[in-house]
Formats: C-alpha cells, structure tokens, sequence
C-alpha cells in the first residue's frame, strides 16, 4: 500500500473528529445555546459520573483476558514513558519560556498527559473499517482494537488521576498562595486599632527559663519516641492516603475499570456475563450501550469547550508552540525510538496493530480531562482552552501525518 493511501487512511478518522467537535462549536454559540455553561456543565456529570466507567468497563470486560492482559505487559510501561518524557519536556518548557507559577502544572499536565482514551477509542476503529485499512480483516482489527484502546483509556485513567491531579493541585494552590497579600491577621488588627496606651515589649527569657523549656522539649521528644512502631506505620500511611487524595484517584472510570478487569480475567464471572450464551449477558451489553455513547457526547463537549479559546486569554504564544512541539515533534520522536527498542528486545509482539496503537500514545493531544481539574481548582480555565483550541486544530494535521507514517512503519 503506498504512503498516500495510508494518508487517506489516516486521514478519514481525523475528519471524523473535526465533524463532531465542529458540531459542538455550533451548539455552543450564543444564537443556539444547546450546550450552554450549565448544560456542559451536566453533561461532563453524566460522563465523568456514570458514561465513562460504563465504556472504559464493559469494553474491558469484553476485550481484556487474562492471557491478552499477560501479553500486554508493556503498554502500562509504555504510558508510563509518555508521562515521564512529557513531565521532563515541560519542565525544560517552563524554564525556556519562564512561565508563570499559575500555569506551571497546566503546562505540566498538558505535556504529559495525552488524550488516550477518547481519541483511540475513535481513531482505531475507523482505521479498522476503512477498505484500504493495513490491519487485515475488519472484525478481528476491531475487536483487538478495541482492546488496545481500552486498556489505554484504563491505565491513562489512572496516571492521570495519580500524578496529574496532584500536579495541577499543587501548583494552583501555590500560585493562589502567592495572590494573597501580606496582610496581619484579622484579630491582631482589630485588637491592634482599638488597644490603647504604650507598646509592650517582650523580656527576654533569662537562664533557668531555657534551661526549664530544655528539659520540656526532651521530655516531649521521648514521649513522642514511645509510640509504638505500629501506630507509627499507621500514621505515616494515613498521611500519604491524604497527601495523595485518594477518593479523587479511585475515579468513577477507575472503578470501571477495576470491575472490568474483574470480570474479564476471573472465568466464573466472564462466563456469567460475557457472551450471548452468557446468563447475565444483557447487564454487560446494557453496560456496553450506555457506554458508547461517550465518545460522541465528550467530543460535542471539546467542540463547545473550544469556544472559549476563540475569545482568547493572556496565554503566551511561546508555551502554545512549545506545548505543540512536545505532544507533536518531541514525544513522537521518542515514541518511535522506544517502540522499536521494545520490539529489538522482545517485549513487544509482532502484532502490527499493537505496535501502531503503542505508537499512537506518544503523538496524541492533550488529555480533556485537564480542563475537568482546572475547573476544579478555578485556575488556568480560559489558558486551557486556548491549548485545546490550538493543539486540536493543529491535531488534524499531525495526528493524520504521523498515523500515516506509523502505519507504514509498522506494515
């Protein structure tokens, strides 16, 4: 197959993309106003809350065994590289372009998490259904797919909510921090203005009053020394549980996919709910329906998101084309070299839909669900739709560009 039809291959999915989101453009304007603020806002509820677990869920539970889950082995590792590689390039971005504090973990986020769940989801499929397609026949193309994109979708969940999350919270607590002026205390004020007569100085403690708070702190210091060494564990993971947040990392689609790889790699649940012959089988299908209808509905929602971008914000252009360069020069590069190291080394199959959709991660635009957390914390809101509407306008071309060369590379 010559690299023009890849092209046309690979550009047939990304059209598909651009329809749909141009789709939401249109329902977000002020004359039409279907997808408002409030109406976004309840639908990235209902996508967030129960849309998402149904599809990352059931397409696990259908697509992932435990003999696929053993073989698959490298994408976890994979995704991984892609957040490491993207966090090390955005930082090198922040020094370049000396971003702001309160763009940092966007800037963070936006270069190390890419939009693996809904893109893929998309993406391979449609290259699947295509005629000219380099993956053989359509049904088994779509079923592994599927599969790949899935697990995709799951473990990029997971980064997400672990590292980015924490990412974007920090900074922006930080940078909300830094806005607040130095100002003393509402009570020492207020006793400050209506306090009468002469200032009062301290006496500086004499000998034996630091000798005595001496002989207080080591008597505290061994006290605290007596803990048991239990208590001690117990206190120092109740600390990281909270430091991490860890109702904001089992997210609905965490969740999802935890049941999901339940019933798919445990047999007695597979066989009860997986399949037509399956007993239970209309609750996984009834799962799986509810469960594609996010994909469509997450793309209107980008579409009307990128509204906001047209009106603009005081985003600089240099971390725009920075971000651009990283998600779609840099981590490609990247993707390739270690793909094929993977594959030198055997710890890839010879599989070449796996090794494209393995690729794919590392040339993808950032995750939406960035703008979930920006508007969680209230800060980078307006710059993160100036990112999606320039990376995902520019997306039509690159991501067409290099699926094409990926599916030659791998044929």
């Amino acid at each position: 197959m010559g690299l023009w039809n890849l092209f046309v291959v690979a550009l047939m999915p990304v059209v598909k993309v651009l329809l749909m989101t141009a789709v939401g453009v249109f329902l977000a304007i002020e004359r039409v106003d279907i997808l408002g603020m409030a109406a976004r806002k309840h639908l990235n509820n209902l996508v967030f809350y129960v849309l998402n677990p149904a599809l990352v869920g059931s397409n696990l539970a259908k697509f992932i065994t435990l003999k696929s889950l053993v073989m698959l082995w490298f994408m976890p590792l994979s995704v991984l590289i892609t957040f490491i590689a993207g966090s090390a390039l955005g930082w090198l971005l922040i020094k370049i372009t000396r971003a702001p504090n309160r763009l940092r973990g966007l800037i963070l986020g936006c270069c190390a998490a890419g939009n693996l769940g809904n893109m893929p989801l998309i993406i391979i499929p449609a290259v699947c259904e295509e005629k000219d397609s380099p993956f053989g026949d359509a049904n088994i193309c779509n079923m592994h797919g599927l599969a790949y994109a899935t697990l995709s979708m799951a473990i990029g969940s997971i980064y997400m909510w672990l590292y980015v999350y924490n990412v974007v919270r920090i900074y922006s607590s930080t940078a909300s921090d830094e806005t607040k002026p130095d100002a003393i205390p509402e009570g020492l004020e207020s006793a400050r203005e209506i306090t009468p007569g002469p200032k009062l100085f301290l006496k500086e403690p004499s000998i034996n009053e630091g000798v005595e708070n001496f002989e207080m702190d080591r008597a505290v210091s061994k006290g605290k020394a007596k803990v048991p060494f239990p208590e001690n564990i117990k206190q120092g993971f109740q600390k990281v549980v909270d430091k991490l947040n860890l109702k904001r990392v089992l997210s609905p689609s965490i969740n999802g996919a935890i049941v999901g790889f339940i019933v798919g790699t445990i047999p007695p649940f597979r066989k009860a709910l997986i399949g037509g012959s399956a007993p239970l089988h209309v609750l996984e299908d009834s799962a799986y329906s509810v469960g594609e209808s996010a994909i469509t509905i997450t793309t209107l929602i980008v579409g009307s998101n990128l509204l906001k971008g047209f009106r603009g914000s005081k985003m600089p252009i240099s971390v725009i084309i920075g971000i651009m360069a990283v998600r779609y020069i840099l981590l490609p590069i990247l993707g390739v070299g270690v793909v094929k190291c993977a594959v030198h080394l055997g710890a890839v199959s010879s599989d070449p839909l796996y090794k494209f959709v393995l690729l794919l991660q590392f040339a993808l635009p950032p995750a939406i669900n960035i703008g979930t957390m920006t508007q969680l914390f209230g800060a980078g809101e307006a710059e993160f739709s100036v990112i999606m509407l320039w990376t995902y306008a520019s997306a039509s071309v690159s991501v067409t560009l290099w699926s094409a060369f990926f599916m030659w590379l791998v044929k």
